[in-house]
């Protein structure tokens, strides 16, 4: 019998530790099929952040670091200087990058570095217990903003793919999600095209992955995509952001 379907080579066959209807795991398996399709299994290195996915070294067969909170970009240079042949990610939460983690994630694009960082907004903080994030949506409510966020006294939300796109060194930032089967697949292609750029030696590439908290929004798995679709895609428009892989030769 033919098999149409199995686990990639990149991910390990365990459990994970994160909330029913978490779509960490479904981002975990699209980095893991594009390290397989690339066949840079034995050449690539992630780094895992501080937050939900603080375990994910767990969870991917490539060789991994753990970095102090925010500073996986910083983590990442350094491996990708001292070992240049290899392929380094960084797998980072909103509160890990668009918070404590915001110098490194900018100087790291702005340097250009040839590391690829993957994304994960749920506009929440989710492992501490549902705290406002930056990237937090106006007027939703949060442990920290029971009223709703009121941008007069807590702030805008960041909108981090378009700060990243302002910056020489990024080549490739992409905003995609991974509520339906067709996002996903565009969301594994834009992931795969993030790590040609750093294979190519093109820069700092930059995917935004739009993704639910069930668990802390109170919602169940489905009404989190429709609360995500209704609510996050508007405020964060999917798409190509910045794309200059074609033009740096």
């Amino acid at each position: 019998m033919a098999v149409v379907f199995q686990k990639p080579e990149a991910l390990l066959d365990v459990p994970t530790h994160y909330c029913p209807g978490c779509t960490h795991g479904t981002i975990h398996r699209l980095v893991a099929e594009v390290i397989d399709e690339l066949k840079i299994l034995d050449k690539t290195i992630g780094v895992a952040p501080v937050g939900c996915s603080v375990l994910c070294y767990d969870y991917f067969a490539c060789d991994m670091s753990e970095a102090a909170h925010g500073r996986a970009p910083a983590v990442a240079t350094g491996i990708k200087r001292a070992l240049p042949d290899k392929v380094v990610f960084t797998y980072q939460g909103d509160g890990d990058l668009a918070a404590i983690g915001t110098a490194e994630a900018v100087h790291a694009a702005a340097r250009g570095e040839l590391i690829t960082t993957i994304f994960v907004n749920n506009c929440i903080y989710g492992m501490t217990g549902g705290q406002m994030a930056p990237t937090t949506l106006p007027g939703q409510i949060t442990e920290t903003s029971p009223y709703g966020r009121d941008v007069k006294t807590q702030g805008h939300p960041i909108k981090v793919s378009e700060m990243i796109s302002t910056l020489d060194g990024s080549c490739y930032v992409e905003r995609v999600s991974v509520d339906t089967v067709p996002n996903i697949n565009k969301a594994k292609k834009a992931i795969k095209k993030a790590f040609q750029a750093q294979l190519d030696g093109k820069g700092y590439s930059l995917i935004e992955v739009l993704s639910i908290c069930p668990t802390n929004w109170g919602l169940s798995p489905v009404e989190s995509m429709d609360w995500l679709r209704d609510n996050m895609i508007p405020y964060y428009p999917l798409g190509v952001i910045k794309d200059t892989t074609k033009e740096v030769e």
